[in-house]
């Protein structure tokens, strides 16, 4: 007869560690990159680490067979899930993402792997540092991209400066972007723009490149420590990018940003952190 130890220890739950990295992987209508085994590297360059991983495919509504594919992917590789949102966008898809990561650091990363995901062990090392934002850069070049895209992305940048004066950063746009699990949280609580909880739904293919300026400022603005990280990036041929569209938009979050800005409400944001820290440490 089993003893009541022996059986109290075989009852005892093993525990799970919390894993170091969450990878996020915003989808729609990825089901080429998938046919190509662009998630499958990403899962088997992920299983050769020695540290516990997560990775969570969101799929933004897709109009495809995205989801379904990253499901049935899911039976080669237990560290992956996949979460269905309804069609809101990039933005809101990462944010999804972000929200439900459990790893000590979360990164979020584009199914075309542009940045292929080894490119993480160049930023992973800066949060031993005492880094709490470590972003992947690709400075002022654009390998391999078409004119347009060259021109659009030095726009961008110089539009950036001008209405936020926001110079620390110099690509502020790269997909690949490593954060603290909780400073992220605390990051998309106080953005204004771009809010995780917005009904906001999206109509066809969404570029949102203020999603990214509006993290960052919103980081610098709340005192977290962000650094720039070189990494390798190559063009990837898409449809989504529209050269007009997408600029005036990209404008106008700048704007938002800006008028957000002007208003306090980042001030505001900042201010309360800080008083909330102090009075942690006075206790």
């Amino acid at each position: 007869m089993e003893s009541n130890a022996a059986a109290e220890i075989r009852a005892t739950p093993i525990p799970v560690p919390r894993p170091r990295l969450t990878v996020v992987i915003p989808a729609y209508n990825e089901e080429p990159n998938l046919r190509r085994g662009a998630l499958g590297k990403v899962a088997e360059y992920l299983a050769q680490q020695p540290y516990a991983h997560e990775i969570l495919v969101v799929d933004d509504g897709s109009e495809d067979d995205t989801a379904a594919q990253a499901e049935r992917a899911m039976r080669q590789c237990s560290q992956l899930r996949v979460i269905r949102n309804p069609h809101r966008g990039k933005a809101y898809a990462v944010a999804t993402g972000l929200l439900q990561a459990a790893g000590d650091i979360a990164l979020f990363t584009d199914m075309d792997q542009a940045t292929p995901i080894s490119e993480a062990e160049r930023l992973l090392p800066w949060f031993d540092q005492g880094y709490d934002v470590v972003i992947g850069s690709r400075g002022t070049v654009r390998r391999h991209a078409p004119l347009w895209r060259r021109f659009m992305s030095r726009a961008q940048i110089a539009l950036r400066n001008a209405i936020l004066g926001f110079r620390e950063i110099t690509d502020t746009q790269c997909g690949f972007k490593a954060f603290r699990r909780e400073v992220a949280k605390d990051i998309l609580d106080h953005l204004q723009v771009y809010r995780p909880h917005s009904d906001h739904r999206a109509h066809g293919p969404t570029v949102t490149s203020g999603f990214d300026v509006e993290m960052l400022f919103v980081a610098k603005k709340l005192g977290y420590r962000v650094k720039e990280v070189a990494v390798e990036w190559d063009y990837q041929r898409t449809r989504r990018v529209n050269l007009l569209r997408d600029s005036a938009r990209g404008l106008l979050d700048l704007v938002r940003i800006r008028i957000a800005d002007l208003r306090g409400l980042y001030a505001s944001a900042g201010q309360a952190r800080a008083g909330a820290s102090e009075r942690a440490s006075a206790r």
